[in-house]
């Protein structure tokens, strides 16, 4: 088998410039330097509002400790200018581009707070705001950590598909001799070795040798396929039964797989950067705070008022400060992460999490989604005097020394069913089949090939059964007594098909109950297997699809196909063929038991193979959002209100909104917008068996 190790640098730069696509305002930060501020500005914020003179006199104690006084200007300016230097830099981007939104009216907000309390602290006025700079400040560090961890999936896409090579392959010199050498080193017109069960370093041709090859990772066909002198093979597939001797055609950026890393970095660089609806309710905060906060001043001092003017303007602009508006929907986001993550739902990208609601088609990847990905025996026929059981222990017999995935699959049903036979002399015929002596007599068991080779007929019994099994797209493998020409009879067929999961049709039952207008299937079998499984699953003739035989870039065609018609689309699969097709949909979910590729292309991953876990996603998705427009409406209804009070609009009837009772408010808003996340935990999640 090829080395455990792979070669991770290969493809390393597709997409890697572009870490960042879509979140230019945030370039050059990391959810590791966010962790650290929140940390760090956490630990300071406690201080700071232990000894703050307002939150003193709230719970009426007092602290009289020798330059108590300091530590809100000295922690307070450590966390201005440590902790909101994002934000400071965000927001004068966001002026820059005149695209105001939650950066500027953070920046805005903390940076007035900083002035009036830098400006209490020199004794100019008596507004103690520095609790109330470093709780806001603390509070969207905390939010925009979570923000970021959602950043730079491409780069990790692009490694998975950089790990199927092999670091090395054996490249053969002139007498056929192999020698080991980095598949870097590898150049077009190179004749390299692929052993049984290794996997083809790069792109090529086939010189010598007959093999069966596993291409479910980039074709997504779950049988695999016989090749043979002159078909051409990929890199990353796997030669499951027989040496090959392959002639190097393409390398690194010519590769079918690094040609599958270009779709996906180009997918998800043009993937949806929908702004997230804070981020338009702060962009309107931002303008009304800001108007608010000048018409305040000019009133005031055309009122001959000028202390009033100053104390109300900051007192505007800080109770401007957006802590529940800021809180509405990260704290929303990080709870349904925490609880989906319970329930196996690993949620990779918020917005993917938002946009699952608005999903009405589900594209689901057949082979290891709906499907097992593994094949299972459906059916036996025997003739000439066999009974099925004699027909299975035989065949199983022979096969046991295979790795053929279809031979383990006649070897695990005969011994589900007790049928057990000793086998000598094994051999296997590349492409073919296999050979072996069972209770003294030469049997053979292959496919249509191997029939072909004996120049054997097929019995009439057996001919009717496996035609019906081919029909529904079942592979279909025959018993041979005596395999020598003139002597040889086909005593038995077997068929063989991957095994739809049994969850798979409650999971398409319950996303129609859920308002799903459309159910698609994608798979690179045949078509007569794929319309043996929608049928199996239920899919409605007119209503729900089936696309077949599809490569990889079809699958990606596939889902902008479906787009085109005003559909928005969520994909789940679980193999690197899925990986464009996963970045590309409006939401991509990877079933957990697949390939690194599929996950990291993926917005929400699901822990186990049970697609019945979509329903649950929608289902938060849903939950996530009522909760998160409850949230906004809150926020946004507490700054209409208090923003105007602040103002002193009803001054002249002894109605004024102190900076103390605005904190107050502020504080009161902020827990109704935690209490009313927590209701997301009665959102059901996993199946109900």
């Amino acid at each position: 088998m090829e080395p455990e190790h792979r070669h991770h640098d290969a493809h390393a730069d597709h997409g890697g410039h572009d870490k960042h696509a879509g979140h230019d305002k945030h370039a050059g930060h990391d959810p590791e330097q966010f962790r650290r501020k929140f940390w760090l500005s956490l630990a300071l914020t406690v201080p700071i509002v232990l000894t703050s003179h307002m939150v003193m006199d709230w719970f009426g104690y007092r602290l009289d400790l020798p330059g108590v006084r300091w530590v809100g200007p000295v922690l307070g300016s450590v966390v201005f200018w440590y902790g909101g230097w994002p934000f400071l830099v965000g927001g004068v981007r966001e002026l820059r581009d005149r695209a105001p939104g939650m950066m500027l009216l953070i920046s805005m907000a903390i940076t007035v707070a900083y002035a009036a309390s830098a400006a209490t602290s020199l004794g100019w006025f008596d507004l103690d705001f520095w609790w109330e700079l470093a709780a806001l400040v603390t509070i969207m560090l905390l939010g925009h950590w979570q923000e970021m961890k959602a950043i730079g999936q491409a780069q990790g896409a692009l490694a998975a598909l950089a790990a199927l090579l092999p670091d090395d392959a054996e490249r053969l010199d002139e007498a056929g001799r192999p020698h080991p050498v980095s598949v870097a080193d590898l150049r077009v017109g190179d004749l390299v070795l692929v052993r049984s069960g290794g996997r083809v370093p790069a792109d090529g041709r086939i010189e010598e040798g007959a093999a069966e090859l596993d291409e479910s990772m980039i074709t997504g066909e779950s049988r695999p396929v016989p090749r043979a002198v002159g078909d051409r093979v990929v890199a990353g597939t796997v030669a499951t039964d027989s040496a090959l001797r392959i002639r190097v055609d393409a390398v690194g950026e010519d590769t079918a797989l690094a040609g599958i890393g270009r779709l996906v970095a180009q997918a998800q660089a043009s993937g949806g950067r929908a702004q997230v609806l804070a981020d338009r309710f702060a962009a309107l905060l931002f303008y009304v705070a800001a108007l608010a906060g000048l018409a305040t001043f000019v009133a005031w001092r055309v009122l001959g008022d000028t202390d009033q003017a100053v104390v109300r303007t900051v007192t505007v602009l800080v109770i401007a400060c957006p802590h529940a508006l800021g809180l509405a929907i990260p704290l929303v986001v990080a709870l349904s992460t925490a609880l989906s993550a319970r329930a196996g739902i690993l949620v990779k990208d918020r917005l993917a999490l938002e946009r699952m609601r608005t999903v009405d088609a589900v594209l689901f990847d057949k082979t290891g989604t709906l499907t097992r990905g593994r094949h299972t025996l459906t059916g036996v026929a025997a003739a000439g005097g066999l009974t099925e059981d004699d027909a299975l222990r035989i065949a199983a017999a022979v096969e046991a020394d295979s790795e053929h995935p279809l031979a383990r699959a006649l070897v695990a049903a005969a011994r589900d069913r007790g049928l057990r036979a000793a086998a000598r002399d094994f051999r296997s015929l590349p492409g073919r089949g296999v050979r072996a002596v069972v209770d003294g007599t030469q049997w053979a068991v292959g496919g249509p090939a191997l029939l072909r080779e004996l120049g054997v007929d097929v019995p009439p019994e057996l001919t009717r059964s496996a035609a019906g099994w081919s029909r529904r797209g079942a592979g279909v493998l025959h018993l041979v007594r005596a395999p020598e020409p003139g002597a040889a009879r086909v005593l038995g067929a077997f068929a063989l098909e991957d095994e739809v999961r049994p969850e798979a049709r409650a999971a398409i039952a319950e996303l129609r109950a859920q308002g799903i207008r459309k159910i698609v299937m994608i798979t690179g079998d045949a078509r007569p297997v794929a319309e043996a499984v929608a049928a199996d699953l239920g899919f409605r003739p007119g209503v729900d699809e089936v696309f077949a035989e599809v490569l990889p870039a079809d699958k990606d065609a596939a889902v902008r196909e479906l787009q085109s018609r005003g559909l928005t689309v969520a994909m789940v699969g679980d193999g690197v063929n899925d990986a464009p097709a996963l970045a590309r949909a409006d939401v991509g979910l990877a079933i957990g038991a697949g390939t690194d590729v599929a996950i990291e292309s993926a917005g929400v991953v699901l822990a186990s193979d049970d697609p019945r876990g979509v329903t649950g996603v929608i289902r938060l998705s849903r939950a996530s959002y009522r909760k998160m427009r409850q949230n906004l409406a809150w926020a946004a209804g507490y700054n209409v209100l208090a923003i105007p009070l602040a103002a002193g609009v009803l001054a002249w009837a002894g109605v004024a909104l102190s900076p103390a009772v605005g904190a107050v408010l502020m504080s009161a808003s902020t827990i109704v917008v935690a209490l009313n996340a927590q209701l997301l935990r009665r959102v059901r999640l996993t199946p109900e068996d």
